[in-house]
């Protein structure tokens, strides 16, 4: 077990390709303030020591850039207090991002966030399997971080992904299982799986990003109604 320091974050990004600026760092020490801040007055987040909210928060998140190519209209899907997408967004500022977050006070949270970091990022009050309904097969990235298992994700997330377009589930050590789980609903809802990439924390657990991409269009009938979905998982 090794010891995550802040100053590790944009040093682990550089071995990755990835070149932090001075304006990008002083984003993410902002966001860690405000994180600490609001996370006061209403529950964000279990992780409050700094060092961890940059390894557990804004590094986790950022592991998909690592993994594959990201480029287009992405939509984080209960997103809570910004991720994985807004890291991501501060990373790389050309996607355009749009968070789906059914709870108020969060979307309360994100909009100060995003004018305090001076991020152009779509706010969506909605839940998912609502949305999904205006919006159905307009995005280029879906992605989710901590929502539900995989089966009820899938059904959330994947009718709004284009075709070609990909679904992203960031998920931890089960993540293979929930895969197995999962391959009838990815399946009909008209997935393939491309690829999951493995990452160990400082505390030697593993986060696993299950890839997939969309190779036909959704049935219609999906999502069904939240009540249904949690009920019966395809």
């Amino acid at each position: 077990m090794t010891v995550f320091h802040k100053q590790d974050f944009a040093l682990y990004l550089q071995k990755n390709g990835i070149i932090l600026n001075e304006h990008q760092q002083k984003q993410f020490e902002l966001y860690a303030a405000l994180l600490t801040e609001w996370n006061q007055k209403m529950n964000l987040t279990a992780i409050k020591e700094e060092d961890a909210v940059y390894e557990k928060h804004f590094l986790e998140s950022i592991y998909p850039l690592i993994d594959i190519p990201l480029q287009g209209k992405l939509c984080d899907v209960g997103a809570g207090a910004g991720f994985p997408s807004l890291p991501m967004k501060i990373v790389q500022p050309d996607l355009e991002v749009t968070i789906v977050e059914p709870l108020g006070k969060r979307i309360t949270f994100l909009t100060h966030l995003c004018a305090e970091l001076s991020l152009d990022v779509k706010l969506v009050n909605a839940r998912a399997e609502d949305y999904a309904k205006q919006k159905r097969e307009s995005f280029d990235i879906v992605t989710a971080r901590a929502v539900a298992n995989l089966p009820m994700l899938s059904e959330l997330c994947i009718p709004l992904v284009k075709k070609q377009g990909l679904f992203l589930a960031m998920k931890g050590a089960e993540g293979y299982h929930e895969q197995e789980a999962a391959h009838h609903a990815t399946a009909c809802l008209g997935c393939t799986f491309l690829k999951g990439c493995e990452h160990e924390l400082s505390d030697g657990s593993r986060r696993i990003n299950l890839i997939y991409q969309k190779t036909k269009a959704t049935p219609k009938q999906y999502p069904r109604a939240f009540a249904k979905i949690k009920k019966q998982t395809l």
